[in-house]
């Protein structure tokens, strides 16, 4: 027996990209033409003009860059360093004052007998001041070197 007929035509199979999952609809990257002009390009309008891009508003990013001088040891001798005020290089000029261990050797040369002005002596002597750094240039006070609670080597008393 034969199967009943319905009247309608047979359907065309499903197309590649009906197949394959792919939206039909999804723009597509290149112009498509229309039916009316040909598939190699010439006839065909150029894609619309969009005009520029609205700018992004982008975050600045801020660098803080801290240069650090090299640390500067000052002694009782001159140093060569760049003047943190004029930013030369330099040697310093050296300023000596009376500091602590000038006056504990006075007091201590006191309690030896010497009290007819010998006891004076060690405000004489440069090895037992105290020494002030300053910039040649820009007279700035650029350092100091203080002898309170250090070790004096003899070798370094100068008369």
């Amino acid at each position: 027996m034969s199967a009943p007929s319905t009247g309608s035509a047979p359907s065309a199979p499903p197309s590649y990209e009906e197949t394959t999952g792919i939206n039909v609809n999804y723009p597509h990257p290149y112009p498509v033409p229309d039916p009316g002009q040909k598939p190699d390009g010439k006839g065909m309008n150029p894609p619309p003009y969009t005009g520029q891009p609205m700018p992004t508003n982008n975050p600045v990013t801020v660098q803080t860059v801290y240069v650090q001088q090299p640390v500067v040891v000052f002694y009782d001798r001159p140093v060569q360093m760049c003047c943190p005020s004029c930013n030369q290089m330099i040697v310093t000029r050296l300023s000596y004052e009376s500091g602590a261990l000038t006056w504990l050797s006075c007091g201590g040369l006191c309690l030896l007998g010497c009290i007819a002005g010998c006891c004076l002596i060690p405000f004489c002597i440069d090895a037992l001041k105290d020494v002030d750094h300053f910039c040649p240039n820009c007279n700035t006070h650029v350092g100091s070197y203080k002898l309170a609670g250090s070790c004096l080597p003899l070798r370094d008393i100068r008369l």
